[in-house]
Formats: structure tokens, sequence, C-alpha cells
């Protein structure tokens, strides 16, 4: 079996689109309808207005913790960092792990988003 979608809640929808649509795109996710983007592999990924929420994102509470993309090189973790700070959003400095270099990203809510290059 595969993944088949993952859907995200949000506590603002329109707000943090901006940033899904920009980082989503850039890691090879393309728009299928309003809030839903997939990719090659057929994974989906639907972004839905929160039902509560004032129930904030905390990192190590039970959930989801964070969503790790693999990048083709190091080049496209480079790129992807670019990218997300010239459009205006947050985007660390990379760390390296011996061969591994990674970018993680939070989204407005301050979940995590790991874009990792393994080499």
């Amino acid at each position: 079996m595969r993944l088949d979608h993952l859907v995200i809640l949000l506590s603002d929808l329109s707000g943090s689109l901006p940033f899904y649509e920009k980082l989503l795109c850039l890691i090879g996710f393309s728009k299928d309808r309003d809030h839903v983007f997939g990719n090659a592999e057929g994974v989906f990924i639907d972004l839905k207005q929160a039902g509560e929420p004032d129930h904030a994102y905390r990192r190590h509470a039970p959930g989801l913790n964070h969503m790790g993309f693999t990048a083709p090189s190091r080049e496209d973790v480079l790129s992807i960092q670019r990218q997300m700070r010239a459009a205006g959003f947050e985007a660390p400095e990379i760390q390296e792990f011996g061969s591994e270099t990674a970018l993680f990203l939070k989204d407005p809510d301050g979940m995590r988003i790991e874009v990792t290059h393994y080499g």
C-alpha cells in the first residue's frame, strides 16, 4: 500500500494558504482544486479550516510531529530556502548532518515541515 493523502487542519486556512501554495509547488506538488495539492506519485495534501482553531499545534503533543520530504539534491534544499525567503516566509538556516542537508520550516501554526537531501 502507498500513502494516498494527508488532511491538515489549520487555525486560519486563508492565512496559511500562501505559505503552503509556495512551498508545495516548490517540492513537486501542484494545486488540484481549491486547497488540495497532489504530486506525480498520487499523494494528495488537503488543507482544511480547523473546527477548533484555538487548539494550537504542539510539536511534542500527540498527533502529527512533522512532515518530511526528500529533495533530489543539496542545491534543491538551498533553492527552496531562498525562494521561501524571497516570498516573505521565514526559512531558517540550513542544517548539515554529515552528508545530509536539511531545512526545517514552520507553517503559520508552527507545524514543522522538513526538506532534506540525503547525500
